[in-house]
């Protein structure tokens, strides 16, 4: 089945049932059903065939979720972009999936049209918000307000659904290709490990730009829910105040916000409706589960593991919490997985290894990157020696299953739930003027999981503080990508040829 399907069915099944809540904007699965035909109307009128890419560059709204199955039902393929990717970024982006449209904020449209005009692939871009100008999607729902029903169905579940763009050890973003059977197979076994119901409320504040962010959505209009779309989590006062009034059933986190969570006085909020609480992004430290546990004795609290190519992997069970608190649980339902040495064997309880996934909702491949594509899908020691997925993490498992995240096998940092690619931020460290070198590593840290710092040194006779170089930086990169700290040294630890050695440096810090 077609992932917008799943809305379709819910509109019929139940109309009224409140789908979205964003702010003061509330849209039944009816309302949300409709303009997304009509959307998906107007997209097919601006050219988008099937297997087009639409890129999505919205933060969490019911904009961003109307362009989502609006792309879906055209029979197109979104691409979902960080609401802060800069522009240069961005351009590299809608080249690299050759994205047919574009749906933008209004107050970006500005600083990237000139941009826009270069790109050759590109025939439509759609305006989101106040004073938007030109082709905006409010102007595209207007046009279309009597085209109610579906477009005729285009996509079967083979084909391609989404994008979803991850760092990697080379700097390049992956596009990771995502089926609608891809999604739906990660959607169904979550589902049936938090025992979702029409009756649950989730409250994301994780943005839908992150795959743990996107399948709320997916979820909830699957199963019949509603979800409580925030901003961010840069008021965490306010979101909890959010998630009272709407009486939220579920709550999906990553470590840093169970972090920022534990700082603060949870005595003022009622959390009586509250059934659920999970965290993936990054190992939740065991401190961090012990006190959140006290604090809400009644609630589940899902430790879990995933990755953007394949969703989810792993989740422990709450009632095993008290056993393993390190563990990040057992496979999900509806798949495999066994830890690897370096020779692709099978190792034993106990020992390390890499990560092996196999099941329906792993990915097709990374998108026109057949060499990566390759490194990661190979044939391995599960099933009948096809392809299967190499997470390129490294795990021990216990005598009873039960996995232990370790590491990673490349120099990819994990912060706030987010992949960042040292290379990617040497390179814009490295376009100042006034540096001559730059390494990028991840330190651990209990609010980030890993932070970011970057160690630099400067061209003869110039001088450059932190606060410049990070201001750059921002100016340059997303949010999640921006050092937390910088180091000024004379030199930098080299080899024989001339190498930065990183383990030198990450020796230092230890």
């Amino acid at each position: 089945m077609q992932l917008e399907s799943h809305l379709e069915r819910t509109a019929q099944r139940s109309p009224e049932r409140t789908a979205i809540v964003r702010g003061s904007r509330r849209l039944s699965f009816a309302e949300l059903e409709t303009d997304a035909n009509r959307l998906a109307h107007a997209l097919v009128e601006l050219g988008v065939r099937r297997g087009d890419r639409v890129a999505i560059q919205l933060g969490n709204s019911v904009e961003a979720v109307l362009a989502v199955f609006a792309a879906l039902k055209a029979g197109a393929v979104f691409a979902m972009v960080n609401p802060t990717t800069k522009p240069e970024k961005l351009a590299h982006l809608l080249d690299d999936c050759g994205a047919r449209a574009l749906f933008l904020p209004a107050r970006n449209r500005a600083a990237c049209e000139a941009m826009l005009g270069q790109r050759e692939s590109l025939h439509a871009v759609i305006a989101v918000g106040k004073n938007a100008d030109g082709t905006t999607m409010d102007s595209l729902l207007a046009r279309h307000a009597g085209s109610v029903t579906p477009p005729p169905k285009r996509a079967i579940d083979l084909d391609l659904a989404a994008i979803l763009y991850t760092s990697g050890s080379t700097g390049a973003p992956k596009g990771v290709m995502l089926t609608h059977a891809n999604m739906n197979a990660a959607a169904e076994s979550i589902i049936a490990y938090l025992e979702n119901t029409p009756d649950d409320v989730i409250l994301s504040a994780l943005p839908m730009s992150f795959g743990y962010g996107l399948y709320q959505v997916l979820m909830a209009v699957r199963f019949g829910g509603t979800v409580v779309l925030e901003p961010s989590f840069a008021f965490p006062h306010a979101v909890l105040t959010r998630l009272v009034e709407e009486r939220a059933t579920g709550l999906p986190l990553v470590p840093t916000m169970v972090s920022i969570l534990l700082q603060m006085d949870l005595s003022r909020y009622d959390f009586s409706a509250l059934r659920y609480v999970t965290s993936a992004g990054a190992a939740l430290p065991v401190e961090h589960i012990e006190r959140l546990r006290g604090l809400l004795p009644r609630v589940r609290l899902y430790s879990m593991y995933g990755l953007t190519e394949c969703a989810r992997v792993t989740y422990l069970p709450p009632e095993e919490l008290d056993r393993r608190p390190g563990s990040v649980g057992r496979g999900m339902p509806n798949q495999e997985w066994v830890i690897v040495d370096t020779n692709g064997r099978p190792v034993a309880p106990g020992d390390v290894g890499e990560l092996v996934v196999r099941g329906s909702h792993v990915m097709r491949g990374y998108w026109g990157m057949p060499e990566a594509t390759a490194a990661a899908l190979r044939p391995g020691p599960l099933g009948d020696g096809r392809s299967v997925l190499h997470t390129g993490d490294l795990f021990r498992a216990d005598e009873e299953g039960f996995l232990y995240f370790i590491g990673r096998t490349d120099d990819v940092i994990k912060s706030r739930g987010e992949k960042v690619s040292p290379r990617e931020v040497e390179e814009v460290i490295h376009r100042h003027d006034d540096v001559a070198e730059a390494a990028v590593l991840g330190v651990p840290d209990a609010i980030l999981g890993q932070a970011i710092k970057a160690f630099v040194v400067l061209k003869a006779n110039r001088q450059l503080s932190e606060r410049e170089l990070l201001r750059h930086c921002a100016d340059h990169l997303e949010d999640f990508m921006v050092p937390q700290f910088v180091e000024f040294r004379p030199e930098l630890p080299k080899t024989d040829n001339g190498k930065i050695q990183k383990r030198s440096l990450q020796g230092a810090l230890a």
